[in-house]
């Protein structure tokens, strides 16, 4: 689960972006009626607001003091009501429709606050909130008259600005005072034990971001801030470590409740059917399409498991040339979208960059950071690709994101025409903040991710086509993996050994997975296959619908166009919208 602040509101703004406003009457409208739930959202987590734009945050940090569940619920119920009675004097049908997706936002974050706090133990990972707290402030892409706010907010943190406590002591005073309640669940040990193995590199990247600046003054607080975060790790040692919980899995109307806050609204048995279905489909496929490869390569082996294996050995790509290869993928990708008028490209280059050696603890996965998205003035998102290492011997390691057939998908995916286009076309088309922020989840993100996978991948080499179903297969045994194991119908030992012998991924990826869906973010994995299931189901129905006049750039531009909306409400968008405007 979410290891931050469990109020309801604070968890959007752990992914969520929103849209600049220069748009039509209806936009402006809904963006006033966000605009409330912004504002408390900005009390309670401020670092979260900045990163999204809301001016004159920088300094401020978010609210970890004495009766947090208690002031945010009540901020949340009276933002609740005040919605909920700006609805009933609503008439314009896009407005009305932004305030339910607020309305329903603020309700499931209030039903999982609640589920929390009434039955987990309070704990926190303050060294990756501090970073990221600090890491904010300090974005490149940010403009360096920015960048004092990062020496006042780590003062902060530090509790060496009046009036404000130790975060650090904060946090043990919130976990301090629920150890009397009988029943609560602990976090669970392995989560803890890998937090506190990672919170050196979280502490020591603080110290580097600031020294990656002209910043001068900082280094005395920073110190005690440093000396506060390891104080609190050998704190946690002692007083959570021995309250951790041995078994993984959560109180199943938790983990129900996690599935619904990332979108998912199937339940785990349906999930667990409908995705070993679609692996042994995908599986299919990929059995068909290794003796092709093989026999292209000159490969002596047809089992696509062993075909996978060459193509990572023969296909390497060291350190010092990443960021070089997956420039020129890109390139292919965008000639390959232009060529078969798959989506309208913008009339800029995407960024991809290298992470930082804390990024990569803190997110050891390639990703997409989004930018500055409210008063955005010209910044966009960066693929970012996990710092790869040397080995002592001047060779680099290598992993499931560093070899040649592996950089097609991964690029569709993240870059383009995946996630790097949802999230400019935000920039550049602006949509409410609601469908921006508020409606976001990962079922309609990662479902776009992996259906934007699947429609450039006839295009690709018989090898990149052979990686995208393997990462297909990988989300497809997300859907099942994920439920199995947390209602404890595989272990966490069987799930690795499919994932390493039968999905073909490697052992740091699939210890990865394990962990994700065990303690990291259980239920998030599901929406991948969840929600490409949910757009090719939308598609072909948009295709029985206007058969002969069917144009794929036309609905892919459509769909982002909309925002980052529930696949039913973009349903309705599409046959209410778009079908019409294509019959005329």
């Amino acid at each position: 689960m979410r290891k931050v602040i469990t109020f309801s509101l604070f968890a959007v703004f752990s992914i969520a972006i929103v849209a600049p406003v220069q748009a039509t009457t209806w936009v402006e409208k809904s963006n006033e009626h966000a605009q409330i739930v912004l504002d408390a959202l900005a009390k309670l987590s401020p670092e979260g607001a900045g990163q999204l734009g809301v001016d004159g945050l920088d300094e401020e940090i978010s609210d970890l003091g004495s009766g947090i569940y208690e002031r945010s619920r009540k901020i949340s119920v009276d933002v609740l009501a005040e919605l909920q009675q700006r609805l009933e004097n609503e008439s314009d049908s896009k407005v009305r429709q932004d305030l339910g997706i607020l309305i329903k936002t603020i309700k499931d974050g209030v039903r999982s606050s609640d589920l929390n706090y009434e039955q987990m133990l309070p704990y926190y990972n303050i060294n990756q909130t501090i970073f990221f707290g600090v890491r904010g402030i300090l974005d490149p892409q940010n403009s360096r008259d920015r960048y004092p706010a990062a020496i006042a907010r780590l003062e902060k943190y530090a509790g060496i600005t009046d009036g404000h406590t130790s975060y650090a002591e904060l946090a043990k005073d919130r976990s301090r005072e629920r150890f009397a309640v009988e029943g609560l669940v602990g976090p669970y040990r392995g989560e803890v034990e890998q937090d506190l193995e990672r919170a050196e590199t979280m502490i020591t990247g603080i110290e580097e971001l600031l020294k990656g600046t002209d910043l001068q003054g900082w280094e005395g607080s920073y110190a005690a801030l440093a000396g506060q975060m390891r104080d609190y790790n050998e704190w946690v040692r002692a007083e959570i470590l021995p309250r951790a919980r041995e078994d993984y899995r959560l109180p199943m109307d938790l983990y129900e409740d996690a599935l619904r806050q990332w979108g998912v609204d199937a339940s785990p048995a349906d999930l667990i059917e409908q995705a070993t279905k679609g692996y042994m489909d995908i599986r299919g496929e990929m059995e068909a399409l290794a003796p092709l490869i093989a026999a292209e390569k000159g490969y002596a082996t047809n089992d696509y498991r062993e075909v996978i294996g060459l193509l990572k050995r023969d296909g390497p790509i060291d350190g010092d040339k990443l960021l070089d290869h997956y420039n020129a993928v890109l390139r292919d990708l965008e000639e390959i979208i232009v060529r078969e008028k798959l989506i309208s490209l913008p009339d800029r280059d995407a960024g991809i960059r290298i992470a930082s050696a804390a990024e990569t603890a803190a997110m050891p996965a390639p990703h997409l950071q989004p930018p500055r998205l409210i008063g955005n003035t010209g910044e966009y998102p960066y693929f970012v690709i996990p710092l790869l290492e040397q080995n002592d011997d001047g060779s680099w390691q290598q992993t499931d994101d560093t070899y040649e057939a592996g950089a097609w998908t991964l690029t569709a995916h993240e870059a383009r025409p995946g996630h790097e286009m949802q999230f400019s076309s935000i920039v550049e088309s602006g949509v409410s903040v609601t469908r921006a922020v508020f409606a976001f989840n990962s079922v309609n993100v990662e479902g776009w991710g992996l259906y934007a996978e699947a429609i450039v991948r006839p295009y690709l080499p018989l090898e990149g086509q052979m990686i995208s179903l393997q990462y297909r297969l990988m989300r497809a045994a997300r859907m099942f993996l994920d439920p199995m194991l947390n209602l404890g119908l595989i272990t966490p030992e069987e799930a690795k050994s499919l994932i390493i012998n039968d999905i073909a991924i490697g052992e740091s990826w699939a210890q990865n997975e394990v962990e994700r869906y065990t303690y990291r973010m259980p239920g998030q994995a599901t929406a991948y296959y969840y929600g490409y299931n949910k757009m090719q189901s939308l598609r072909a129905q948009t295709e029985l619908k206007l058969r002969e006049n069917f144009d794929q750039q036309a609905f892919h531009d459509f769909i982002l166009d909309q925002g980052m909306l529930p696949p039913q409400i973009l349903k309705e968008a599409v046959m209410n919208e778009f079908v019409p405007s294509q019959t005329h």
